[in-house]
């Protein structure tokens, strides 16, 4: 199972460049058309920042959680969702999306999912860097902490990509999944501690809630911009993180290669 996940990572590294280079261009047509361009990618997701700072601390006096300033200990949860959310939905549609280059025999169709993750990985970059300001500007101070946020980033591009490579080969043959995803990431939203604190639940709870693999990496941005904790501290759920990982892309790799055949004739 981990040799067959390591040659799948090692195929999307062969194919870097062809990857880079769709993926940008996916970036830039996206918001082809409109007079701001891909400036609506950072306008968006700042927008929604602003209005969550002035709701919960100006409007709600929500000042500090477990002592950390509540605007930084929300965005180091809001902004690994937005792009574990986005980029699922997006993961989800591909081969719609790009359904002249599925009808293509020579044309790796396994790299789509990854085009699309890329994709959102050029905004994500930058709201790393605000969350690195914000950091700074509350705390005063630099942390080498920071840089751990990329381990985290891996982990959850590889999250994505488990799930993306199932959901983009299953709605193929059943169009109602992508509603179904939608309507599973609102629950998903609530089901992981972005506005809420794990500690103020009981201990077997918070258990319950750790088995969500998306504890991991908003506890995980949060112990890099935040807490200083190292993913070393955290063995057990480390551990547990990427067992589930491998197991993930295991059976999404089988699943994709079981449906690929069809691909083509459905579209």
């Amino acid at each position: 199972m981990t040799i067959q996940a390591m040659n799948f990572f090692a195929e999307y590294i062969r194919e870097k460049k062809m990857i880079f280079n769709l993926s940008l261009s996916d970036f830039k047509n996206h918001y082809a058309g409109s007079i701001f361009g891909i400036t609506w990618a950072f306008i968006n997701p700042l927008f929604t920042i602003a209005v969550f700072w002035f709701v919960f601390e100006i409007g709600l006096r929500q000042q500090m959680v477990d002592d950390v300033p509540f605007l930084l200990w929300f965005i180091c949860a809001l902004i690994p969702w937005n792009f574990f959310a986005e980029s699922l939905s997006s993961c989800t549609n591909v081969l719609y999306e790009y359904n002249y280059l599925v009808k293509k025999v020579v044309f790796k169709v396994s790299l789509l999912p990854a085009i699309k993750i890329f994709s959102g990985l050029f905004i994500h970059l930058f709201f790393l860097g605000i969350i690195a300001f914000t950091a700074i500007l509350y705390t005063q101070s630099f942390s080498l902490y920071y840089f751990q946020s990329l381990y985290y980033l891996v982990a959850l591009f590889s999250l994505v990509l488990a799930l993306g490579l199932t959901t983009s080969a299953m709605a193929v043959f059943f169009p109602d999944l992508k509603n179904m995803i939608a309507l599973s990431l609102q629950l998903l939203f609530w089901g992981t501690p972005i506005f809420w604190s794990l500690e103020r639940l009981s201990p077997k709870l918070q258990i319950i809630f750790k088995l969500n693999p998306l504890y991991y990496i908003t506890q995980g941005y949060r112990d890099s911009f935040i807490y200083d904790v190292g993913f070393w501290m955290r063995p057990k759920l480390t551990l547990y993180f990427w067992t589930l990982i491998l197991v993930m892309l295991f059976f999404s790799q089988l699943i994709f290669r079981k449906l690929r055949p069809h691909f083509a004739d459905v579209l």
